[in-house]
């Protein structure tokens, strides 16, 4: 029983995390080719200015900032500095509980983890050798572009079974979003769940974004260019990237709800605050938000101190990097083995002034 528990909740959170990050990929795919010859030269001639637009999506609470994020990286649109700015700078859904149960903190936690996220991001950028110069998404290029997607030309838009089956998904994983028919059990702990009341602290207001996105998506779909959703919306990103993208989630979030089964990380905290600074840091390689809600409650309930939420604010990026995972295992250890190693000097570091 315990195990079909398990499943069901790594099925639906799978659900929930893919579809938003092929609604994300999708949304990038359209403005790639809409703004391609003004958004993309900016972004390639300003480094600097990646790494600023990273860190400020990673400040979004939640996760709709990063699969933004990880998308530009894929097209080739943002450095690999960029890609770790956003990481540092997210707190995955950690931030909502924070922001609701201490919000005079999380500002000041928020504000530092951009700081740290502009100066490792920029100094990272800096490095040619690590600087990816190429998108992840090789085939991109070689695919058709086109300026304007979107055409009254009937001649161009035709009305063919992919069409029909993107328009199908697009409407019922909006009702199934906006109906929380896709919210796992046990999200988030019942005293956590009762401190966030507010419709801005939780994430509610993400959900609504991505429906009005999903909209938006709708109108591309239907009245898209024959060329640009048979092959860019459906073989580039759904065919190409979905299969992985799901697979790695679900077996990544599996592991994760069958493991907690069998350890108990409460019954990990101890009253040395370097152990659990390393302790911290550590469990933000995990990519799901669960186990890191952990650092937040005891901190707010002043059993650990702030290097040690520090620690794992900074290593831990909740499901924003579960696309890259999918994406290139080798930028996926990367990224976390950089957030690793700035999250134990930013946490030790913050031990001499607390």
């Amino acid at each position: 029983m315990a195990y079909w528990y398990s499943f069901v909740n790594a099925l639906l959170s799978t659900l929930l995390v893919s579809g938003l990050v092929i609604i994300m990929m999708m949304l990038i795919e359209s403005l790639h080719l809409s703004v391609r010859g003004t958004f993309a030269g900016w972004l390639h001639r300003n480094r600097f200015g990646q790494v600023v637009m990273s860190a400020l999506l990673g400040l979004i609470p939640g996760c709709m900032g990063g699969f933004a994020a990880v998308s530009l990286y894929t097209h080739g649109l943002l450095g690999f500095g960029a890609l770790v700015a956003m990481m540092i700078a997210s707190s995955g859904d950690e931030a909502f509980v924070l922001m609701a149960m201490a919000p005079g903190d999380a500002f000041w936690l928020f504000l530092l983890l951009f700081v740290i996220a502009l100066v490792c991001g920029g100094l990272l950028e800096l490095i040619p050798a690590i600087r990816r110069r190429h998108p992840l998404c090789t085939d991109i290029e070689e695919l058709p572009a086109s300026e304007k997607i979107l055409t009254r030309n009937r001649k161009l838009r035709h009305w063919f079974w992919q069409r029909s089956l993107l328009a199908v998904a697009l409407f019922v994983f909006m009702v199934a979003l906006l109906g929380g028919f896709l919210e796992p059990a046990g999200h988030l702990p019942a005293s956590d769940l009762s401190a966030i009341n507010s419709f801005w602290l939780d994430e509610e207001w993400m959900y609504w974004v991505f429906g009005l996105f999903m909209v938006l998506l709708l109108l591309v779909v239907l009245f898209g260019k024959d060329q640009f959703v048979r092959q860019r919306l459906w073989q580039h990103v759904v065919v190409k990237h979905y299969p992985a993208l799901f697979a790695w989630t679900f077996g990544v979030l599996f592991l994760i709800n069958v493991g907690q089964q069998f350890v108990d990380l409460t019954a990990w905290v101890s009253n040395n605050v370097a152990i659990m600074v390393l302790l911290a840091a550590l469990i933000g390689l995990i990519p799901e938000s669960g186990p890191h809600l952990l650092f937040v409650t005891l901190y707010v309930g002043g059993i650990v101190p702030l290097p040690v939420l520090l620690a794992s604010s900074v290593s831990q990026d909740g499901h924003a990097s579960l696309p890259l995972l999918a994406e290139s295992k080798l930028d996926f250890l990367r990224a976390k083995l950089v957030n690793l190693a700035v999250g134990l000097v930013a946490g030790y570091a913050a031990m001499l002034f607390v």
